[in-house]
């Protein structure tokens, strides 16, 4: 991390980078264990039995956590995702989603708190996760198809445990819930309509996700992304969609609402998204920064090394200091990955980047 130093803090406390684009969502992840070996994050050829994971000692405790996201809130984030890995593997996660429940943000209003899991265990944790304070889900599911969802989790793994784990975090009151769904070309992009049609009208919101060259080991080519704009010509070859506006500035996902009998958006019959990294990169407005399981800073999802705040939040550095030393980093921020590879596609070969099992996606 730079040396804390004055820096001005423009908007009240919220921090911009040099592109403009101000600090709104931080991403924590809070372990790098899965139980889940997918091919597009932890290839078991690479994170196999004797794959060595961060000793515990190495990651940030709830406390460390927690005093990082205030710090965070105050330079202007109002969102918190905890992510990966696999969250829900981190004992007494609820403790870490209580304390983070207390934050606030610089409006004074309660954070945006919102947890990506696979649902292997959310049948089990769910009560616990809503008691906690947390406010919203999603979950990752690539296939309704119980061989193709084992074949794709490569444990063996059955779908109706995930759909179990959506139905019982319903019941115990989560409204607006996630799925997402990475689509490979000549995996599992046939189940896109089937996928959609289950999610219509249940109230989860169905997102279909580019497959991205994350990490350095996932063995990503071009050619087995399908474009979003042909995800959406097959979903429109079905339903009948209408545009969406943006809920909030930044998102990652162009919205389509399901039209009901009236030519117009039926809510009820809900939405699906599009998150386009690939063929239509959202760089220019990218407000997300990631906080690593060892407390490293990362800046990018696509990015190849992270700033060390650990070592500010174990040596004695005031909030000020740790406050100061993040806006600088931010500050100084000016990452268009996606944007360039969409540019020059060579890139994803060329480039090192940090796992995404190891900062969440």
């Amino acid at each position: 991390m730079p040396a804390p130093a004055g820096v001005a803090l423009p908007h009240g406390n919220a921090v911009h980078d040099l592109r403009q684009r101000p600090l709104r969502d931080l991403r924590i992840s809070v372990t790098d264990r899965c139980n889940f070996r997918c091919s597009y994050c932890m290839p078991k050829d690479v994170f196999d039995k004797d794959h060595v994971y961060l000793p515990h000692g190495d990651l940030l405790s709830f406390e460390e956590i927690t005093r990082t996201a205030r710090l965070f809130s105050q330079l202007g984030v109002g969102k918190l995702r905890i992510t990966g890995g696999e969250p829900l593997l981190r004992k007494n996660l609820e403790a870490l989603i209580a304390q983070l429940a207390e934050l606030q943000t610089l409006d004074g209003a309660p954070m945006d708190l919102t947890l990506t899991t696979n649902g292997s265990i959310l049948a089990r944790k769910a009560r616990a996760l809503k008691d906690a304070g947390l406010k919203r889900l999603t979950v990752s599911l690539d296939s309704l198809s119980d061989p193709l969802f084992r074949q794709m989790n490569d444990m063996d793994f059955p779908v109706a445990t995930v759909l179990q784990g959506i139905e019982a975090a319903q019941a115990v009151g989560f409204a607006n819930i996630k799925v997402n769904m990475v689509v490979k070309r000549g995996v599992n992009d046939h189940e896109i309509v089937a996928m959609a049609r289950h999610f219509r009208g249940s109230g989860v919101t169905l997102r279909f996700i580019e497959f991205m060259d994350v990490g350095a080991t996932n063995g990503w080519r071009l050619e087995e992304v399908l474009p979003s704009d042909a995800v959406l010509e097959r979903l429109q070859s079905a339903f009948a969609l209408t545009p969406l506006s943006a809920t909030a500035p930044g998102e990652t996902a162009v919205r389509w609402g399901y039209v009901g009998a009236n030519g117009q958006h039926d809510p009820s019959l809900g939405e699906i998204g599009l998150i386009s990294s690939v063929t239509h990169a959202f760089c220019h407005d990218c407000n997300r920064a990631r906080l690593s399981t060892e407390g490293k800073l990362f800046l990018c999802l696509f990015a190849s090394e992270g700033w060390d705040l650990r070592a500010l939040l174990r040596n004695g550095a005031s909030d000020s200091d740790i406050r100061q030393a993040i806006a600088q980093v931010w500050g100084q921020r000016s990452d268009n990955y996606s944007e360039r590879r969409s540019q020059h596609p060579e890139l994803a070969q060329q480039r090192q980047r940090v796992e995404m099992s190891y900062i969440g996606g």
